[in-house]
């Protein structure tokens, strides 16, 4: 909780301190006087004149503001009229005005190239099998896929699917997510490029491309559960035991850490989230039902049976084991020159402010909740779940924070 405090409050601060800067920056290149720049709201805590600016640092770190000579706002010395902002040309008053989020606009450019530059470990695109009946199971996604490039299935003239429509590189799960966000509220269905692969390291099996058919996703559906929605239900992991709750019916049954699970009730998991979801299916009227599970430890096959227990799970009773699932999960560094790191951080920006604007405009409709607006909670929780991940997972949530402000 402390830690979510700070963190947001040094989001926040910097955020009000650079658009606020913005304003105060442009105003005085057109001469115009600032009479006080504020960061917070409320009680003074602290303020120093500098020059004819007072600047100060008030009790409610919620935002910030540029106070400015203006004759609607009081009496003006007749021989400071020329330096109202009131009496500037339009031009230059709205210079001032946009000013603040176009210096939020170039902090997200800075922020976003720098992650870029130093570069972040992320989950790589390397996927479980995905829901049932879903829209990616549909089109033919399977265990073990990864998805290495993306493009919009746009019509040509003619009607027919466009092949020279651009494909797009997938290196991470960040990458994939925006570009289904993107894809989905701009109604487009797309193409998957994947490649299928028995482990990370080892050369795909084939590659195929799949049309998924995502212009069925109504905006008012288009939030952070985005990829479940669509069946991608998390990266592959090999159906492994991690590890056992002292007294539950893992433990209990015999089940060690390291152990694969090759047969469930006679299913063979894909992976470690088809095996959750058996686990999860394992019940009738409210009631658990028996497992049987058939074991690899080290060269050995055992065979084991077990009840799970009924746990409430987020407000569902489910059926539980007691045990964590799934090996480890496959990264990847995604690192980029300057350049390149420029330009993406360019394009980043720019595609996020247009999102944030389509989505606005979708609220404002009615095609989309007003829930998708992150209010001061969230971006607390947001600013705090970074700084744990780390300084550069932090400056990429301040980034996106300070694109919606611009």
């Amino acid at each position: 909780m402390l830690l979510n405090a700070l963190a947001f409050i040094v989001m926040i601060g910097v955020l009000v301190v650079i658009h606020e800067y913005g304003h105060y920056r442009v105003a005085v290149a057109c001469d115009v006087k600032v009479l006080r720049f504020s960061v917070g709201f409320g009680r003074v805590l602290w303020s120093r004149m500098r020059g004819e600016t007072e600047f100060v640092i008030s009790a409610l770190p919620l935002g910030g503001y540029v106070k400015m000579l203006d004759e609607r706002e009081g009496v003006v010395d007749p021989t400071e009229l020329h330096r109202a902002f009131n009496r500037k040309p339009v031009l230059q008053r709205a210079m001032v005005v946009v000013a603040g989020p176009v210096a939020n606009l170039l902090l997200a450019i800075l922020l976003y190239a720098s992650v870029n530059w130093a570069g972040v470990s992320e989950l790589r695109p390397w996927f479980a099998q995905p829901r049932a009946a879903s829209l990616v199971a549909q089109a033919g996604m399977r265990s073990q896929d990864e998805i290495v490039a993306l493009k919009r299935d746009v019509q040509g003239g003619d009607g027919r699917a466009d092949d020279a429509a651009e494909w797009h590189a997938i290196r991470s799960m960040n990458d994939l997510q925006w570009w289904l966000t993107s894809s989905a509220l701009s109604a487009h269905d797309i193409v998957l490029r994947v490649q299928s692969r028995s482990a990370p390291d080892q050369a795909p099996r084939g590659e195929r491309e799949l049309h998924v058919n995502l212009s069925q996703i109504k905006a008012s559906e288009v939030d952070g559960e985005l990829m479940d929605r669509i069946g991608l239900t998390g990266p592959y992991a090999e159906p492994l035991v991690s590890q056992t709750l002292d007294g539950g019916p893992a433990q209990k049954a015999g089940l060690r850490k390291g152990d694969k699970v090759l047969l469930i009730n006679g299913v063979v998991p894909a992976d470690a989230t088809q095996l959750r979801q058996v686990i999860r299916e394992s019940q009738r009227n409210g009631q658990p039902l028996p497992l049987n599970l058939q074991v690899q430890r080290g060269q050995e096959v055992l065979e084991l049976s077990l009840t799970p227990v009924m746990k409430d799970v987020q407000g569902k009773m489910l059926p539980r084991i007691e045990a964590g699932l799934g090996g480890a999960v496959a990264t990847v560094d995604v690192r980029y020159g300057f350049l390149e790191g420029l330009t993406l951080a360019l394009d980043k920006t720019w595609g996020m402010a247009r999102m944030s604007l389509e989505m606005l405009g979708k609220m404002v409709v009615g095609q989309v909740s007003v829930k998708n607006l992150s209010g001061p909670l969230a971006i607390a929780d947001l600013a705090g779940q970074s700084a744990r991940l780390g300084w550069v997972y932090y400056i990429g949530a301040l980034a996106l924070v300070s694109v919606s402000l611009g």
